[in-house]
This record gives C-alpha cells, structure tokens and sequence, in this order.
C-alpha cells in the first residue's frame, strides 16, 4: 500500500464523444469522423464536439489525425479502460455481480507493503472485518493487457472497506478488500484479498493481494509466474 493522486480533464461530456466514437468503431480501430457528424450525433455544435475531440486526445483516450476534410480517430487502451468503467457502473445498476477473473505474473515490490500492512491503523482493522491478520506484505501481479480492461469490473463487486486513520505524526489512507482466490500451476488459494488504496503509486496494471500466509511460499511462486485472479462477490 502506498500513496498518490491522480486528476483527469476528461467528464461526462468528453465521455459521450468517446462512445460515439466507439460505437462508430473506433475500438477496432482508426475511424474518420467530421466534427459536424460528431456533433449531429451529440445535440451539439461542431465546435463544441471538436473541442471534446481535443481534451480527449490531451488525455489520452483518442489517437488522432486531422486531415483536410475531417479527421482519423481511434480509442486507445486508456479510452477503452474508461468506457469499461462506465460500463461496470451501468453494471452495479441493473446486474447482480458474481466474479472477475484476471490473469498475470508475479512481479517484485518495493517493501512498502510490508510497512504499511504491518501499521497497527490497518491490522486492527484486518483482524476485525478480514478475519486474520496478514502475512507482513504484499503479493504482486502483473496483470496482461485483457485482464487490465477487465479490472474495473471488480468494481461492482461486495467489498470490505478499510478506513483510513492518524497517528501523532500524519494521516493514512482508506483502502478496498475484494474477496479473491488465486491459482497457478494447477494449485489453488482460497481466502486472499486484492488491496487497493484509495491512492497508490501502483496504476491499474497491477494487483496487491493479502493474505494469512505467504504466498510465494503457499503456491511456490518466483517472480514471473503466471497466476490467475478470480475476484469474488462477498
């Protein structure tokens, strides 16, 4: 567990340009759009769909090429894990959630784990609403690129949460436990959690999963392992 902020300039209304772009196939790959047909598709002028067109690209989300009589587009990985997060909370709206698989490799930490899981703030709390205290650091995933579109997708699934607390010295964040078994190489492990900070250094290619016993150990793992993930409805 470890701490950062992230903002984005991208809002409801960049978004509903984005899944235009998307629906007109922008997923599969470059698509050519006029900021006039944009615009007829959203109730908007074209100087307003174009100005959407240019926050998204700042941000990230849309690859394009203007061209002289309109412009080449196409969604990029960080548009398309946006869409999915918005698909997974129409999901928490009319689905009842039952699991989220996702595959990687086992990776090296940094340690911060270790320290922050140990912080008597978090293991009381381990204890009390997890019940047990966790092995003294972090498992980490590499997830493969399907598995990071997938991720948010855990999202709607029952969570426990962690609060965040202060000492004399400073204030730790609040975390989300999401209930997970985790196999590899034909073994199996029942009652892990994936952790995930309400801020971390981590991005939303990688998994911190807790659990009683050392997991390396348990399930033989050395890093570059495949593992899979399956995070479960509490």
């Amino acid at each position: 567990m470890s701490e950062s902020a992230g903002t984005s300039v991208v809002g409801h209304d960049e978004l509903a340009a984005l899944k235009r772009v998307a629906l007109d196939g922008g997923l599969m790959g470059p698509v050519k759009i006029s900021c006039s047909g944009l615009a007829s598709g959203l109730g908007t002028s074209s100087q307003t769909a174009s100005r959407r067109l240019q926050r998204l690209d700042e941000a990230g989300y849309l690859d394009r090429d203007v061209v002289s009589d309109g412009q080449w587009v196409s969604v990029t990985e960080a548009g398309e894990a946006a869409l999915r997060a918005e698909y997974t909370e129409y999901r928490q709206l009319f689905e009842e959630p039952d699991a989220v698989t996702l595959e990687g490799s086992v990776t090296g930490g940094m340690g911060e784990g270790r320290h922050y899981i140990s912080l008597p703030g978090y293991m009381t709390q381990f204890r009390d609403r997890l019940g047990y205290e966790p092995f003294p650091g972090t498992l980490n995933v590499d997830l493969v690129p399907d598995s990071v579109r997938s991720r948010p997708g855990i999202r709607s699934l029952d969570a426990v949460p962690i609060d965040g607390w202060e000492d004399d010295e400073r204030t730790f964040g609040p975390a989300t436990c999401y209930a997970a078994t985790l196999s590899s190489d034909g073994e199996a492990y029942e009652g892990a959690h994936i952790i995930v900070p309400d801020r971390t250094h981590h991005d939303e290619t990688q998994l911190e999963v807790i659990a009683p016993d050392r997991l390396r150990d348990v399930l033989g793992l050395a890093d570059g392992d495949e593992i899979t993930v399956q995070v479960e409805a509490i």
